[in-house]
């Protein structure tokens, strides 16, 4: 029964899926960046399996600072990161989904090493109950459909 979990999840990582006993992750990725970009954003699909509320509480990867945050309006209509530092809530039996125009991981200190399409950032999910969870990022071409719709998160 072990080799067949290590085999399913050897399975689901090699196609952008990383998985722990209560989360699964699925859509891991980050858009490419200019090289003067001084942060990138990473994405993914967060699916809480177990029946405990979690929380992502942090992301590690080799970046000076790896943060979450979420987009707000303010009352003139502009856009502004805000930093959650009390993490993101993934309750029990939902989905919650990293996207542009919404949440997702900031790589900050890019400092002139931008995020290159066809390459990966590996990095670990830090949840308050399942604990650490590796996922890797593959790098893509930023395209204007891979926002499902959610146009304000490219009016730059």
């Amino acid at each position: 029964m072990k080799m067949t979990k290590l085999a399913a999840l050897a399975f689901l990582t090699a196609i952008g899926t990383a998985a722990s006993a209560d989360m699964q992750i699925a859509d891991i990725r980050a858009f490419e960046t200019a090289p003067t970009a001084m942060a990138g954003g990473g994405f993914m699909q967060i699916t809480n399996t177990g029946t405990t509320d979690d929380r992502l509480v942090a992301v590690e990867a080799d970046f000076p600072r790896v943060e979450l945050h979420s987009h707000d309006f303010d009352s003139e209509g502009i856009a502004r990161m805000i930093h959650l530092e009390d993490g993101i809530a993934v309750p029990a039996g939902e989905t919650v989904t990293l996207e542009p125009g919404g949440l997702h991981v900031m790589f900050m200190g890019l400092r002139g090493s931008p995020l290159v399409a066809g390459e990966t950032v590996d990095a670990t999910l830090i949840f308050e109950e399942a604990g650490p969870v590796p996922v890797t990022f593959d790098i893509v071409k930023r395209d204007m459909q891979h926002g499902h719709g959610h146009s304000e998160g490219h009016n730059h």
